[in-house]
C-alpha cells in the first residue's frame, strides 16, 4: 500500500520533454509509482488540472544566520509558501556563522522548513581576519584562510562563495589561488561579481576566465544584478560562448527590475548612481525610520552613516533584459533572498511563482516545461541532488503542485508578506508541508551535507 497517491496532476518528463498526465505513488519519502493505474492509498490528494512538479530549488539565497534571528526560520519559511524545497545559503561571500552552529540549530529545532545545503563564504573569512575591504592578503592569511574553508568543507558545506563587490581588494589571482587549493570538481564556486555591467562587460569577462582556471563547477551569482543595466545582451553571448568549452560554468538570474543588498555596502559608495545611470530616489529603503521611503542625498548619506545594516532596494535594471536571462537557453532561476527581521525584498517569497505566472503564462517570455527544468532538474543536477530536481522512480518525494493558470506572485516590494496564488501542496519527502497557503509542517526539511552527495 502506498503512504500517498498524488492523482490526474501532469508532470514535467525531463527525459522526454514533455508535460505527462500520472498517477504518483509515494511510499517512505520516495516516489514509488508512475502511471495510470490507481494504486491502493493511505492518503489521496486530487490533482486534476494542475502540475506535480518536483520542489523548486533555489541554488542562491541568504539564510545563514540564525544568530540575530534567535534561531527562528524567517526566509525558508517565505520558500516554503512559494514552493521550494531545498535552498543553498551562504552565498556572495557571506557566512554570518560556522557551519556548525548552522546545523546544530537545525537539529536543535527538530529539523527545518525546507532542506539546506551551505557554500562557505571567503569575505567572511577575510572579515575574521581583520582584512579591510580594500586589501590585499598576505601570504600567511592565505594558509588560514585556507584552513577555515577546509573546516567547512569537512562540515559539509558544497562550495564556496566570494563577493567581490563587497571587498574589491579581492583580486582574480587571489580567487584562482584559493580554489586551486582544492582539488575537487565536485564542489561550487559561486561568485558575486566585481562591478554593475553598464558601459563593459570586464565583470563577466573576468568570471568566466577565473571559471577557466579552477577545478570545480563556477556559477555566476544573480546575472540580472550585474547585466540588466545595459549590458545583458553582449553577457549572455560572453556567457553562452564560453559555456560551450567549459561545461563547469553557468549561472542564476532573478525575476525583477531591482537589486536589494545592505545600505552600508561598497555598492553605494559615491558614483554608482551615475553608473546606473539614475537618480537618489531609485532607492527604496525597507526598514524604519525610513521604511518604503525613496531616498534624497540627505537620507541616502544618513542610513549609510547610522543604518548601514539596513536592506535597500534598487530599481537600477532593465525589463527587457531581466527578460532575455530568463529565456535563455542557459542558465537557472533562483531568488537571490535576503531578509532584514522579516523585511526586504519580494523575491525572497515570489520569485519562483512569479517566473511561473508572469514570465510564463502572461508574457509568454519562456514555455513552462523550460520554466521547470530551470528551477528544479538543472541545480539539482549542479548540486549533485542526484534524488531530487525530476518526478522519477526512486527519487525523493519532494513535490510542488500548483494550478497554472493562477499561479502568481503576491509579495510586492511595499509589502513581501502577501502570499502567492495557485500553490496547493508543497511535499517534503512525501509529506504535506504547505497546503492552500498554510503551514501544516515546517520541520520537514535537513541540512544536506556535502559528503552526502559526492
Amino acid at each position: 500500500m502506498l503512504d500517498l497517491l498524488i492523482e490526474g496532476g501532469k508532470y514535467p518528463d525531463f527525459k522526454s520533454e514533455d508535460i505527462r498526465k500520472a498517477n504518483i505513488g509515494v511510499r517512505d519519502g520516495k516516489i514509488v509509482f508512475i502511471g495510470k493505474d490507481v494504486p491502493e492509498s493511505k492518503k489521496v490528494i486530487y490533482a486534476h488540472e494542475k502540475i506535480v512538479s518536483p520542489g523548486f530549488i533555489d541554488i542562491h539565497m541568504h539564510e545563514e544566520d540564525f544568530v540575530h534571528e534567535g534561531e527562528k526560520y524567517v526566509i525558508s519559511e517565505m520558500m516554503l509558501k512559494m514552493g521550494v524545497t531545498t535552498a543553498v545559503g551562504g552565498n556572495c561571500g557571506l557566512q554570518k556563522q560556522p557551519l556548525k552552529q548552522f546545523k546544530n540549530v537545525i537539529e536543535k529545532t527538530g529539523g527545518s522548513p525546507i532542506n539546506y545545503l551551505m557554500l562557505a563564504g571567503y569575505n567572511q573569512f577575510r572579515n575574521e581576519l581583520g582584512i579591510g575591504r580594500y586589501d590585499s592578503v598576505s601570504p600567511l592569511q592565505k594558509k588560514q584562510i585556507e584552513q577555515l574553508i577546509k573546516e567547512e568543507l569537512e562540515q559539509g558545506a558544497t562550495g564556496i562563495s566570494f563577493g567581490i563587490e563587497y571587498d574589491p581588494g579581492i583580486t582574480t589571482e587571489e580567487i584562482v589561488e584559493i580554489l586551486n587549493c582544492f582539488d575537487d570538481s565536485s564542489l561550487l564556486a559561486a561568485v558575486h561579481y566585481r562591478n554593475s555591467c553598464t558601459k563593459d562587460t570586464f565583470a563577466i569577462k573576468e568570471m568566466v576566465e577565473i571559471a577557466g582556471k579552477i577545478p570545480m563547477k563556477f556559477q555566476i551569482s544573480h546575472l540580472s544584478s550585474c547585466s540588466a543595466m545595459g549590458g545583458m545582451e553582449e553577457s549572455l553571448k560572453i556567457i553562452d560562448e564560453a559555456m560551450e568549452s567549459n561545461v563547469k560554468l553557468n549561472f542564476d538570474t532573478y525575476p525583477y527590475n531591482a537589486f536589494s543588498t545592505h545600505v552600508g555596502s561598497e555598492v553605494f559608495e559615491d558614483g554608482c548612481l551615475d553608473r546606473w545611470q539614475k537618480d537618489y530616489d531609485c532607492i527604496l529603503l525597507t526598514e524604519e525610520p525610513y521604511k518604503n521611503v525613496r531616498c534624497t542625498k540627505t537620507i541616502l548619506e544618513d542610513v549609510r552613516k547610522n543604518y548601514p545594516s539596513m536592506l535597500a532596494v534598487v530599481f537600477a535594471m532593465n525589463e527587457d533584459e531581466i527578460r532575455k536571462a530568463i529565456a535563455c537557453k542557459n542558465g537557472m532561476i533562483a531568488s537571490d533572498g535576503i531578509i532584514n527581521g522579516g523585511k526586504g525584498h519580494p523575491r525572497a517569497a515570489g520569485t519562483f511563482p512569479r517566473v511561473l505566472g508572469k514570465y510564463v503564462r502572461e508574457d509568454k517570455v519562456i514555455d513552462i516545461k523550460d520554466a521547470l527544468r530551470k528551477i528544479t532538474l538543472e541545480p539539482a543536477k549542479r548540486l549533485g541532488l542526484c534524488n531530487k530536481g525530476r518526478i522519477e522512480l526512486g527519487c525523493d518525494a519532494d513535490m510542488t503542485i500548483f494550478n497554472p493558470d493562477t499561479i502568481s506572485d503576491g509579495a510586492t516590494f511595499i509589502d513581501i508578506d502577501i502570499p502567492s496564488e495557485g500553490i496547493d501542496y508543497v511535499l517534503i519527502n512525501g509529506q504535506v508541508a504547505v497546503h492552500d497557503k498554510k503551514v501544516v509542517d515546517g520541520r520537514l526539511g535537513r541540512f544536506i551535507s556535502y559528503k552526502e552527495i559526492i
